[in-house]
């Protein structure tokens, strides 16, 4: 059976009745590879750097009230999805939507660029969709999200270029090998939707920079050259210093050289940098456990990720990803194991945490969730 087969029978309602309680997990990102514009209308886009940093939503049916509630309460953009999602549900006894609550838990920090929101949201419709049967495969998410705000690709197992403003996906450039991120704060905070609200600075040479840049990346991933992927991305974090500007990105570019790292990564709308390692080199504890001192010396902080802190974040890579022209509305999706041995359809941390170093791991793997096999990998 083939993934999407597969995706799509997990994804029906139970044939008695959608279940009492829905789970649905996203992964978050560092950043972006890539994010500019390309030289076509609506050419906003991204590419995301998926790693294993999880928000994980619980959709209960029922409540006191009997209305919509949400855990913690400040998770608003969660609860319109919910009511949204609530809306559009099989018609029960009653025709007033059914009252539910949504927990949202989250260890991805919000704010910083690291897809916080989106995955709150992508995780949000997999759970009520699941508690509520209304199925929920990406080009559905897509329409409800993009009511709501811009919107990363993490509903797509996969490295993906995405028209975030418009929410729709661009192409699936596939996976790649084992990375560390040593990443830094800044500090502060940014919200999603007035960043993307800001006039962008480029121009009809920028526009097609972007495009050469995004040309290249695909080659680069599908031929999982990490090298010029790190290039790629330091190119990027420095063209985006015209729209926000980070002090630390000489510094980090420095450390990286220092070391023998890949390149530089940014949360392109956010507060973070991050060193890119490549897990699979000989050096590789050397290398960050060095970056990790350097960061902490350059912030005058420790391990932690908040400002003036330093984490170790680890890329994903996944078992099977998408078709380059499987996009939305088609129905043909290749499977190919990435890594021997591996069953099709098994997405894992790519990187196996550094015992030279503290690493954040504040929650463990999506396998160990309580969430139906193939929770992240629905595709149309």
């Amino acid at each position: 059976m083939k993934l999407y087969q597969e995706a799509a029978h997990r994804s029906r309602p139970p044939h008695r009745g959608a279940p009492v309680t829905g789970v649905g997990t996203a992964f978050g990102t560092f950043g972006e590879l890539l994010q500019g514009v390309l030289p076509e209308e609506g050419g906003d886009f991204l590419v995301t750097l998926p790693v294993a940093r999880w928000t994980m939503a619980t959709f209960r049916r029922g409540s006191p009230s009997g209305e919509l509630e949400v855990r913690p309460r400040h998770k608003t953009k969660a609860l319109r999805l919910a009511r949204m999602i609530a809306e559009s549900a099989p018609a029960g006894p009653s025709a007033h939507p059914p009252g539910g609550v949504l927990t949202v838990s989250s260890v991805i920090p919000e704010g910083k660029g690291l897809a916080s929101s989106s995955a709150d949201l992508v995780a949000t419709a997999r759970a009520v969709g699941r508690a509520l049967g209304v199925p929920m495969p990406p080009t559905r998410i897509e329409r409800l999200l993009a009511r709501i705000e811009p919107t990363d690709g993490v509903l797509y197992p996969a490295i993906v270029a995405y028209h975030h403003r418009s929410v729709r996906l661009h192409s699936v450039l596939g996976s790649l090998p084992a990375m560390a991120v040593v990443g830094i704060d800044e500090g502060g905070s940014v919200d999603t939707v007035d960043f993307n609200r800001i006039p962008k600075p480029f121009t009809t040479a920028d526009r097609h920079a972007y495009a050469g840049l995004l040309e290249r990346l695909t080659v680069a991933v599908r031929g999982h050259d990490l090298a010029e992927v790190g290039r790629i991305a330091t190119r990027s974090a420095r063209m985006n210093q015209a729209l926000r500007h980070k002090a630390s990105l000489e510094p980090m570019l420095d450390i990286c050289r220092e070391v023998g790292g890949l390149g530089v990564a940014v949360g392109h709308s956010g507060t973070t940098s991050g060193i890119l390692l490549d897990a699979t080199d000989p050096a590789y504890t050397r290398r960050v456990t060095a970056a990790a001192e350097a960061c902490g010396e350059l912030t005058g902080g420790g391990p932690g990720g908040g400002p003036g802190g330093v984490s170790v974040y680890r890329t994903l890579s996944f078992g099977t990803v998408p078709s380059p022209h499987a996009l939305p509305g088609q129905h043909a999706l290749a499977a190919r194991p990435l890594v021997p041995g591996r069953p099709a359809g098994a997405a894992r941390s790519a990187l196996p945490a550094p015992r030279a170093l503290p690493v954040t791991h504040p929650l463990p793997e999506p396998s160990a969730f309580p969430v139906p096999p193939g929770a992240d990998e629905e595709v149309p």
